[in-house]
């Protein structure tokens, strides 16, 4: 089996021509020793820490960096000049009820954005190949436009669609351009296969932007093979990647620290669940330093069956869904093949649905698959609708 091209990244950026666990672990431990020293020269949030660490298990011993830190006072956690910032993203991660944060990049950031993914999507897309782009399009340096420009250094070709087409847009757009490869949401691109029906052109995907449920990827996987990508905004919009052995997600550990801990923030040992913390080692503007992500996520420990260097995540979900899990909603109700989409609320009574269906189908069903009572109302799919969600799901 060919081993991830994530490796061969690693190896080609770092100037390493035989990527080992050691020699990643060495450029780790300089990095994250490089990035104390400036912070502390900083004079900003993190000026109190140790400037030099003896080990990369010494880590567990710093402070915690959280959302609301980042969200009251951003400026603290930026280690460049406003000069060298490329982009700024503002704004609530949509689906959550936490404050509303600013992470910045250099253009350096999104240049080393770019390599991952040309490395997650080179295990998909091949040249001249065309790829569906069903993510978010915001101007230059913003995460449309660094998939497209990844894809055409790839030698394929960008189909950008981004999140605002109707069901019958991206319909005609899947007819008219008839792409192999898709990039997008998981939900949304099954609701979209269902849609479209017989003669649907994709052969394989990569989802990312939200949870894959499981039941998603379920009948995701029946239709073609599918790549789960993992990303936040706080580590440069990519993350972690899959190889051809569909074992988990290779993380960029040459620009991100990851650990996996406890409600109490003690470290857990490989194979467990608990809270995804991230320090940015490989982040010019903003990096930062153990870092809770508010996902949850486990290692697989185990080594890759295609031989990868790397460490991966198994399948990260939110750690918090609230009073309403909908990643379980998802993978219920989308096992009804009638499903293109629903959207979620709460009423007086209890919940509110909506669904959109293809067809042959009533409240009864979706109430039989849901589990729970609810005030369900049923339509069939218009060319004219739009998908629920524009990004990420939640229960309103």
């Amino acid at each position: 089996m060919k081993k991830t091209n994530l490796d061969q990244w690693i190896s080609e950026l770092e100037g390493i021509p035989e990527l080992t666990r050691e020699k990643l672990e060495a450029l780790q431990l300089r990095r994250l020793n490089a990035l104390l020293a400036r912070a502390r020269e900083s004079k900003l949030h993190y000026e109190t820490l140790p400037e030099k660490l003896d080990s990369l298990a010494q880590l567990r011993e710093l402070p915690f960096t959280t959302a609301d830190m980042i969200a009251r006072q951003p400026g603290r956690y930026l280690l460049t000049s406003q000069s060298e910032v490329a982009r700024v993203i503002s704004g609530a991660t949509s689906g959550t009820t936490g404050p509303a944060k600013r992470v910045f990049y250099t253009e350096r950031d999104t240049e080393h954005t770019v390599g991952l993914f040309m490395a997650g999507i080179s295990e998909m897309a091949r040249p001249g190949e065309k790829v569906y782009i069903g993510m978010p399009f915001s101007g230059p340096f913003g995460l449309g436009d660094l998939i497209a420009k990844a894809v055409e250094r790839l030698r394929a070709v960008p189909i950008r669609a981004g999140i605002g087409l109707t069901w019958g847009q991206q319909k005609e757009l899947m007819e008219a351009e008839r792409p192999e490869n898709f990039i997008g949401f998981p939900v949304p691109l099954l609701g979209l296969a269902r849609f479209c029906g017989d003669g649907f052109p994709l052969r394989r995907a990569l989802v990312s932007g939200d949870a894959c449920p499981a039941g998603v990827m379920a009948e995701l996987e029946r239709l073609f093979p599918v790549y789960p990508h993992y990303g936040s905004r706080e580590m440069g919009l990519g993350g972690a990647v899959t190889c051809p052995a569909h074992e988990g997600m290779h993380l960029r550990e040459n620009h991100v620290l990851a650990e996996i801990v406890d409600e109490r923030g003690a470290p857990l040992p490989d194979g467990q669940w608990g809270e995804l913390v991230i320090t940015t080692i490989g982040l010019e503007a903003m990096p930062l330093i153990r870092y809770r992500t508010g996902d949850r996520a486990r290692f697989l420990a185990e080594p890759c069956p295609c031989g990868g260097v790397t460490r991966r995540l198994d399948r990260v979900s939110r750690l918090d869904p609230g009073a309403v899990d909908m990643e379980e909603w998802d993978s219920r109700l989308f096992r009804l093949p009638q499903l293109v989409d629903y959207h979620a609320a709460r009423s007086e009574t209890g919940f509110r649905i909506r669904a959109a269906v293809t067809g042959e189908i009533g409240a009864r069903e979706i109430r039989n698959a849901l589990g729970i009572d609810a005030e369900i109302t049923v339509s069939v799919c218009h060319k004219d609708d739009k998908p629920f969600y524009p990004a990420k799901r939640y229960v309103q």
